[in-house]
């Protein structure tokens, strides 16, 4: 028997025995809820509290045979592994010996050719001659390859100077003023104003320019785009100029509606959105056996009046190699984009001196499906077909970054609802990615009290979320944006309201929620729920995040993670359908309450529907 075959029967055989051995009984007992619920409901229903218990059951047996799945594939990887070392070992000596004796023979011959006068005195002992060359080759040269090998997978760029940065998971890329600054040169914001005033202002902030910042103690700014500027150490007096600025020009009233936020969307692209989606639904394409593997943009170009690394860039600034991984000129705006660890569906990547996280919705969006299958299109897009039972169809455009062109869903009768459409990503120029377009706005003007604009469902549990979340906008939309836009601009975002679902405690570390505590999504999901019956195409975002403990990279991802259990949750026990439902991690990126520390409210989901930014409402009428 082969050393890989020994290592097989006695390690990785037994452990994928017991995995079969132990899926039967498992479940067989994960199923005796299920049986007792139906004897004891006189309807045959199960209890909503059963139906989590079973998907919490369902799950761990899945993860269990999982576990058990990856440990047999372990042992095998390992065996094959040890093989391969063990028979790469034996050639490795075996070639030694051959070159051994072939030295030998060498040796050999050139003394029986050379006169016994030319011969020298002292001979090596046979294979020493051989020995210098056999150490050098096993022997790694110590050079400046080596020395990544050292420092991790978290190894970030050089600073602006050319030293490298230090190791380390939190360690930033450099900023654009040349390295990082001293700690002294970045103060924290520090709030003067008092609890009291602090209530005051939450009242009624359109009295004032200030920011306007969560009436608790070490409350951070009420809206998202405010808390990346304190982030940024942007000067809030910068920010109150140009408030100041906007009060003095004719001010825009407040959306009455959806149709009303979006004046400023013009006809013409309201009008033919549902002939452009149909017709890219209709169009012919090229049959693809397996789902397409997105690209990652090696660059991003930066728009005018533009903050990269904390300064503002436009047509009349040159700057170049900014921080090694910065190239900004007045006619090619470009920063790199660095992929920094793949996390199973999730990528983490970093755009300048910020890093962000991509998930993969596709496993989320096929689950329960019959049929997935794929076309390639004309100008690198390729549409995703998904067929669920009764014959439910959706279809889904994407580029060739897996940014979604459009996402329509097709009922049985035919009926086409459109959920997300893009109608810039149509055209062949090319569009700048990973861009906060929100860059291009000034800064946003809260002008309804904050209980109006944020709901946390701990402190207002009697809150009728449906009537909060139908409310329009609380500011124009200037046009129709991509869904990846409004993920990754926080002055996006605030223009419409969102629910703080700070009932829902996290562990430190953990994205599951806790049984008990997913009830409390029940009257949140049934005014989703609500909405979604008097249009169907609504789209709704929920956002993951995380304290400020624990490296960037490993919050970005946890918190990518508790918005996808958020979502599954809301499709499996309450039936929001998957589509209706946009998911994105931000880390401790937008933290309620200012602080470094563990802090269970920074620990939490919020959900915004987002359905007036990333579609013409007209669409649907």
């Amino acid at each position: 028997m082969t050393f890989r075959s020994r290592l097989f029967a006695t390690v990785a055989l037994p452990v994928l025995s017991a995995s079969l051995i132990a899926t039967p009984s498992l479940a067989d007992a994960l199923m005796k809820p299920f049986e007792v619920a139906q004897d004891s409901s006189g309807e045959g229903q199960p209890s909503e509290d059963e139906l989590l218990l079973l998907k919490r059951q369902q799950e761990e047996q899945r993860q269990a045979e999982e576990e058990a799945r990856r440990q047999a594939e372990e042992q095998q990887k390992a065996a094959d592994e040890e093989a391969e070392r063990a028979a790469g070992e034996q050639k490795r000596q075996a070639e030694e010996q051959k070159a051994g004796e072939k030295s030998q023979r060498r040796n050999k011959e050139r003394q029986r050719q050379q006169p016994a006068d030319e011969q020298p005195a002292e001979q090596p002992a046979e294979g020493e001659a051989e020995q210098p060359a056999q150490g050098e080759a096993e022997q790694p040269a110590v050079t400046g390859e080596q020395a990544p090998a050292e420092t991790g997978t978290d190894q970030q760029p050089a600073t602006a100077e050319g030293a490298p940065a230090e190791t380390g998971s939190e360690q930033q890329p450099a900023t654009a003023e040349g390295g990082e600054q001293p700690a002294g040169e970045q103060a924290p914001v520090v709030e003067t104003l008092t609890e009291e005033q602090k209530q005051v202002i939450a009242e009624d902030p359109g009295k004032t320019d200030e920011t306007v910042v969560l009436p608790v103690e070490n409350g951070a700014a009420v809206l998202d785009s405010d808390k990346d500027a304190d982030n940024s150490r942007m000067s809030r007096a910068e920010r109150r100029k140009q408030r100041e600025e906007q009060r003095a020009q004719e001010e825009v009233p407040l959306p009455e509606s959806d149709d009303s936020a979006q004046a400023a969307i013009s006809a013409e692209v309201r009008e033919a959105a549902p002939q452009k989606i149909e017709a890219a639904i209709k169009e012919e394409g090229k049959r693809v056996d397996a789902a397409p593997a997105f690209e990652v943009p090696t660059t991003t170009n930066i728009i005018n009046n533009t903050v990269i690394n904390n300064t503002i860039v436009n047509n009349n600034t040159t700057v170049n190699n900014v921080d090694n991984s910065t190239n900004i000129d007045n006619s090619n705006n470009v920063t790199r984009v660095n992929v920094v660890e793949q996390v199973d569906n999730r990528t983490v990547i970093s755009i300048g001196d910020q890093l962000i996280v991509r998930g993969d919705d596709r496993p989320r969006l096929r689950r329960d499906s019959e049929e997935v299958y794929y076309d390639e299109l004309a100008r690198g897009r390729v549409r995703e077909t998904i067929v669920r039972p009764g014959g439910v169809r959706l279809v889904t455009i994407y580029n060739r970054y897996g940014d979604v062109i459009q996402r329509t869903r097709v009922d049985r009768d035919g009926r086409e609802y459109i959920l997300v459409y893009a109608p810039e990503l149509e055209d062949d120029a090319r569009r700048p990615d990973f861009v906060d377009v929100g860059y291009e706005l000034p800064p946003m003007r809260l002008r309804i009290p904050v209980r109006d604009y944020i709901i946390d469902t701990s402190s207002d549990p009697d809150r009728d979320y449906y009537d909060f979340l139908a409310e329009p906008p609380v500011e124009r939309v200037e046009r129709v944006y991509t869904i990846d836009e409004v993920k990754h601009s926080a002055r996006l975002r605030d223009k419409v309201r969102r629910i703080d679902l700070d009932t829902i405690t996290f562990a430190t570390g953990s994205a599951e929620v806790p049984m008990s505590q997913a009830r409390t999504l029940r009257k949140v999901a049934d005014a989703m729920q609500k909405i979604l019956d008097k249009d169907p195409g609504e789209t709704f975002l929920i956002e993951g995040h995380t304290d400020a403990v624990g490296s960037d990279k490993s919050n970005l991802v946890l918190s990518d993670k508790r918005a996808g259990s958020v979502a599954n949750l809301l499709s499996e026990v309450y039936g929001i359908p998957p589509e209706n439902l946009q998911t994105q991690g931000y880390g401790e990126r937008f933290l309620k309450v200012r602080t470094e520390a563990a802090e269970q409210q920074n620990r939490r989901v919020t959900i915004r529907r987002v359905t007036t930014l990333v579609r013409p409402i007209a669409s649907v009428n």
